[in-house]
């Protein structure tokens, strides 16, 4: 996981009552008494598409791709909305202070703040931004729904680890697509902007004393309805 910047030692963390902290407790324990070394050793498998570690390398692939292309704007939208979402959510672990549902066992080698879920988030973050820039060259309606479905089910394994991993509490991984749901949909709102001005086709205009042509982009414009002449 991202490594959170520490705060001052005189800062407070925030109190968050749990309303659902009883239910919370109780999945945590279910899972913990019923893992074995064989649904541990699938957990992890899931859990591994949440990790830093590969959503670092798949950032790295989709970003020399994206400069390859010189698809700017879509490039400054995924680094704001993944590496930016993951590291707010750091400050959020480390103001929120919420303690792990395990740090001791068997299947237990976890370190750090539980709220919100890292991997989560991480996951709901890279699978929401890569659905949302495939999804306008997909035409067919079946590859589009089968994007949509193959993000919703990457997240929901990765979530699903590590309830049962003992690694956060059923409210960690559910603020933790919440969260990353709000940061995406603040990146793209923002970013409409940019790849509005990026999208305009520049013209070319010759300028009448020197005739040099200079490329002037146009703002496209609704085209007037045509007047009927009358009979």
């Amino acid at each position: 996981m991202i490594n959170a910047p520490l705060l001052p030692l005189n800062s407070p963390a925030l109190a968050i009552i749990n309303p659902l902290a009883g239910p919370d407790h109780e999945v945590a324990a279910w899972f913990h008494a019923h893992l074995t070394h064989t649904f541990v050793t699938v957990l992890r498998c899931f859990t591994e598409f949440g990790s830093s570690e590969w959503i670092g390398v798949t950032l790295f692939f989709v970003v020399l791709f994206f400069v390859w292309k010189r698809w700017w704007p879509s490039l400054v939208t995924l680094i704001i909305a993944v590496p930016g979402g993951m590291l707010l959510n750091e400050w959020v672990k480390v103001l929120v202070h919420r303690q792990r549902p395990f740090v001791e066992g068997p299947f237990v080698d976890w370190s750090g703040y539980s709220f919100a879920s890292g991997h989560t988030i991480g996951a709901t973050l890279l699978y929401g931004q890569l659905m949302l820039l495939i999804l306008p060259a997909l035409k067919a309606r079946h590859w589009r729904r089968l994007a949509v479905f193959s993000a919703v089910l990457l997240v929901a394994l990765v979530g699903f680890s590590r309830i049962a991993l003992g690694a956060h509490f059923l409210t960690d991984v559910l603020a933790g697509i919440v969260f990353g749901i709000i940061w995406l949909t603040l990146c793209v709102v923002a970013g409409r902007p940019i790849r509005r001005r990026s999208s305009q086709p520049p013209v070319v205009v010759s300028l009448p004393d020197s005739g040099d042509a200079v490329l002037v982009p146009v703002e496209q414009t609704a085209q007037p309805a045509p007047i009927s002449q009358p009979h």
